[in-house]
C-alpha cells in the first residue's frame, strides 16, 4: 500500500529542500550519485531488502556468518541514500524502492524493539533506527512511529555500565565504532520528538570523551596520537583515522561543536587523509567506507575551508573509484551493495536533504 494512501493530506511526504551547498556540487558528482542509485535500486530483493554477507569484523578482516541474506544494516544504509539524494517513499521514480525498504526494516524490528535479520548485530540495529527516524520525521506515519520508539528504548535499555554499546546487545564492553552508531541513531530520534533520557545521553558524552587521547603517547601518531580516539577507553587499545572521525562525529551529535578534543581530532583527520586513502581506497575496505562516512560528517559539521579542502579530495579520490556499472568496491565487509549505499551517502552530505547531515 502506497505511503500516500496511509497518510493524511496534510502529513503526505514532500521533497525535501536543499539548503544552498557550502561546495560547488558539480555535474559529475550527480552523476556518479544517480548511477549509484540506479545500480541499488537494480539489486533491490523482492521482500524489499538488499542481501549482502551479513558477518563481522575480525581484526582487520570480516567474518561471513550469513551470504545472500536480507542484511537490515545495508538496507537501511541504501534506503537512506535514496532519501538523501532528494527522492521521497510512495512519490517519483524510486518512491515504491523506499516503500518497500521501509516495509522490510519494519518487519525486522522485533517484539522487543531490536531490528534485526539473519543474525545482524548493534552496527545493523543503529542503522536501522536512524532510517526509521528520517522517514517518520518525513511521513509523519504513526505506525513507524511506534516502531522507531521501541528501537531507540533498546538501545536506551542495551547501554552498559561504561556508558556505551557493543556489537550485541547488554555487553560489558563498549567500543567506539558502535557509539557513534547508536548516538547518531539517538540523535535522530529526539530530533523528531521520541523519548530519548537524558541520562543515557549524558552517560554516552562522558564515554567519549574518556575514549580521546588527550597526551601524546611514544607510539606512533596513527596508533595512539594526540586528537585520535581510542577502540575502547578500558585497555587504552589502538587509535585510527575512522575511530577518530567517529569520535569527533559522536561528540556533534551530544551536542559538543567547539572543543579542544574536536579541534585536534580535525586536524588529526586533514593530516591523515592522503594515507589512509591509499591504505583501504583501493579496494573500498569497510575502514574506508565507515571513516569517511563519519569523517565527512564531522567536517561538514566543523564547515568553511576545512570541510571544502577535505570533501573535494575525497570526492575525487570517490569518483576515480566508482565502477563503470555505477558501483563502488567493498572487497573486505558486506560487499559492493554496502560500498555503493556508503559512496552514495557520502557524495549526498553537500545536498543537505536529510536532517542529520544537516548543520
Amino acid at each position: 500500500m502506497a505511503l500516500a494512501t496511509i497518510a493524511p493530506a496534510q502529513d503526505q511526504p514532500r521533497r525535501p529542500t536543499p539548503k544552498r551547498p557550502l561546495v560547488e556540487i558539480t555535474p559529475e558528482q550527480e552523476e556518479a550519485v544517480e548511477r549509484g542509485l540506479s545500480w541499488l535500486a537494480a539489486r533491490q530483493s523482492s521482500d524489499g531488502s538488499w542481501a549482502a554477507e551479513v558477518g563481522y569484523k575480525l581484526n582487520s578482516g570480516y567474518r561471513s556468518t550469513a551470504v545472500g541474506r536480507g542484511h537490515v544494516g545495508v538496507t537501511s544504509l541504501a534506503g537512506m541514500a535514496f532519501l538523501a539524494g532528494g527522492h521521497i517513499p510512495g512519490r517519483g521514480e524510486y518512491g515504491e524502492v523506499i516503500e518497500n525498504c521501509l516495509n522490510f526494516v519494519l518487519n525486522c524490528v522485533q517484539a522487543d524493539g531490536y531490528v534485526t535479520h539473519a543474525g545482524t548485530r548493534m552496527y545493523s540495529h543503529a542503522f536501522a533506527t536512524l532510517f526509521l527516524a528520517e522517514i517518520c520525521g518525513m511521513t509523519h506515519r504513526q505506525d513507524v512511529r511506534a516502531k522507531l520508539q521501541t528501537a531507540v528504548d533498546f538501545i536506551v535499555r542495551s547501554q552498559n555500565g561504561q556508558g556505551g554499546w557493543r556489537y550485541v546487545p547488554l555487553a560489558r564492553e563498549s567500543d567506539m565504532s558502535i557509539v557513534v552508531c547508536q548516538v547518531l541513531a539517538l540523535r535522530a530520534a529526539r530530533n523528531i520528538g521520541i523519548r530519548v533520557p537524558r541520562s543515557t545521553i549524558d552517560r554516552a558524552l562522558a564515554y567519549v570523551v574518556e575514549s580521546a587521547v588527550k597526551e601524546q603517547r611514544a607510539t606512533s601518531r596513527s596508533q595512539a596520537g594526540l586528537g585520535t580516539f581510542h577502540y575502547q577507553v578500558e585497555s587504552h587499545s589502538r587509535s585510527s583515522f575512522p575511530l577518530t572521525a567517529a569520535g569527533v562525529t559522536a561528540l556533534h551529535g551530544l551536542g559538543i561543536y567547539s572543543d579542544e578534543l574536536i579541534l585536534r581530532g580535525i586536524e588529526f583527520l586533514e593530516a591523515e587523509e592522503d594515507m589512509f586513502n591509499a591504505q583501504y581506497g583501493s579496494r573500498g575496505h569497510y575502514f574506508y567506507w565507515y571513516g569517511h562516512y563519519y569523517g565527512v560528517q564531522a567536517m561538514y559539521t566543523v564547515g568553511g575551508d576545512r570541510w571544502q579542502r577535505y570533501f573535494v579530495k575525497l570526492r575525487e579520490h570517490l569518483l576515480r573509484m566508482q565502477a563503470p556499472d555505477g558501483s563502488w568496491p567493498n572487497a573486505v565487509g558486506p560487499g559492493a551493495l554496502f560500498g555503493t549505499a556508503m559512496g552514495c551517502l557520502i557524495l549526498e552530505i553537500p545536498y543537505s536533504f536529510l536532517p542529520i547531515f544537516q548543520r
